[in-house]
């Protein structure tokens, strides 16, 4: 490990800090709101186990890679990369890495912003009553007037962004860390309230039976792509959050532990979500496979129909808050630290600038939806563009050049050093991380950009 480098942003007080950060970093809307639509379109527990098997062969290996890169460079994406690049005497170009994930950072923050903002929203209408007794037309009508308002989207999104930046431009220990330790405790807890509720639903039975019975005649090739996509994303890799974040960290804790820990809590965060949600929804005779809407749209009619509606409701939009909330802080942070190094800015003002910029941004995104809804490109929307070029070109290139850089370019003496791993675990992830990772990740890639 390299002793002399020191992070001029300081460091987690311990590893559980560091632990609750990336777990924070990785449960996000993707645990919440993307894994149960996409366990209901991909059939359930089949899908679930090729998750699980991605999780272990390409998520952990990838998480390790970037925790490692961004302990041993302690600085920024950018200037990390930049940095290991001598060290390792390769090309400049190495420090593409660190800005695919600064870019990425303003991309994905500008447009989930603006869906916290409807989480946020429906916080205030689950509170106030307005999904009791609501029919799926109601409920759909709720929704489309909520994102064909750009004023009430506006407002939502300014909010949820003031929120972030708040916490951000206190620092490492005040600000980051002191919100993880807060906010996440309060989501697991909520979601065992969640997953509580729903085994009194009647619906608790089958819909475990969905999540974990698996019907292998249910999956498909698309299906492993998905579930290996996802496997990747929900961990937040490739977007140079976990790299800075690695920054942060203490030498001295061991980057397989952490990594460990972190990929179960966040894949028991997704699961726990699925029997919190599924059992709801068959309660309610309503389609597991409902898309995207299975959150704004299917469950408000579910909440509406149950006893303690008003209740449960609003816990599950406030957690739902609170996991884009810990998220959020993790994807801008990079920016953050860049700007403090390279133009010596206090964190104030650079939380400030960041924030300012990503929300200017989310404008677009916010109009996508309704004054902007003709303007597109490759005929798609400016939300279903950045989120298509974040997703599908920028995050799968930064973690592949994130594991050949570590699998292939590091001196393996380093990355030994840094791992803190015996010999047969090391040749296990340098095998993981030189041949199968990278593997995967490309079949994703050429799966998203409709290659194969």
């Amino acid at each position: 490990m390299t002793e002399s480098r020191q992070s001029i942003h300081g460091q987690w007080s311990s590893r559980w800090a560091f632990i609750l950060a990336a777990t924070g970093s990785a449960v996000g809307l993707g645990n919440i709101w993307k894994f149960p639509y996409i366990t209901g379109e991909n059939g359930g527990g089949a899908f679930v186990l090729v998750y699980l098997l991605c999780i272990a062969v390409v998520g952990i290996p990838v998480m390790m890679s970037e925790i490692m890169l961004g302990r041993r460079g302690k600085q920024s994406p950018i200037h990390t990369m930049r940095t290991l690049a001598q060290e390792e005497r390769a090309g400049g170009y190495w420090q593409l890495v660190g800005w695919f994930g600064v870019l990425s950072g303003f991309l994905i923050l500008s447009f989930y912003s603006v869906i916290a903002g409807w989480a946020l929203s429906y916080v205030v209408e689950a509170l106030s009553g307005t999904f009791t007794e609501i029919s799926g037309d109601q409920s759909g009508e709720l929704f489309t007037g909520l994102v064909s308002n750009p004023g009430t989207q506006l407002f939502w999104h300014t909010l949820f962004m003031a929120m972030t930046m708040f916490i951000v431009a206190r620092g490492v220990r005040e600000g980051l860390e002191r919100a993880v330790r807060l906010l996440m405790p309060v989501l697991f807890v909520l979601l065992l309230i969640l997953v509580g509720y729903a085994m009194n639903s009647g619906g608790f039975t089958q819909g475990l039976h969905f999540l974990f019975d698996p019907d292998f005649s249910k999956i498909t090739t698309e299906g492993v792509l998905t579930a290996l996509g996802h496997a990747f994303f929900t961990l937040s890799l490739g977007m140079g959050a976990i790299m800075i974040y690695g920054a942060y960290l203490p030498d001295d804790v061991s980057i397989t532990r952490v990594t460990m820990t972190v990929a179960l809590a966040d894949t028991v965060v997704a699961l726990l979500a699925g029997m919190a949600i599924f059992p709801i929804v068959f309660a309610n005779g309503l389609e597991p496979g409902a898309g995207p809407g299975l959150i704004f749209q299917t469950l408000p009619v579910a909440f509406g129909a149950m006893p303690g509606g008003v209740l449960f409701g609003t816990l599950f939009f406030v957690l739902l808050v609170f996991a884009a909330w810990s998220s959020a802080i993790s994807i801008i942070e990079p920016v953050v630290a860049w700007l403090v190094e390279t133009k010596g800015w206090s964190r104030n003002r650079a939380a400030l600038g960041a924030g300012l910029v990503t929300w200017v941004l989310g404008i677009a995104t916010v109009l996508s939806f309704n004054l902007w809804s003709e303007i597109k490109w490759f005929d798609k929307t400016i939300f279903d563009l950045l989120d298509y070029l974040t997703a599908n070109i920028l995050l799968p290139l930064g973690g592949l050049l994130i594991a050949l850089f570590a699998g292939w370019v590091m001196n393996q003496n380093h990355s030994k050093g840094e791992l803190g791993l015996e010999d047969t675990d090391y040749r296990r992830w340098q095998f993981l991380i030189r041949f199968v990772t990278p593997v995967a990740i490309v079949l994703v890639f050429l799966n998203a950009v409709e290659l194969i």
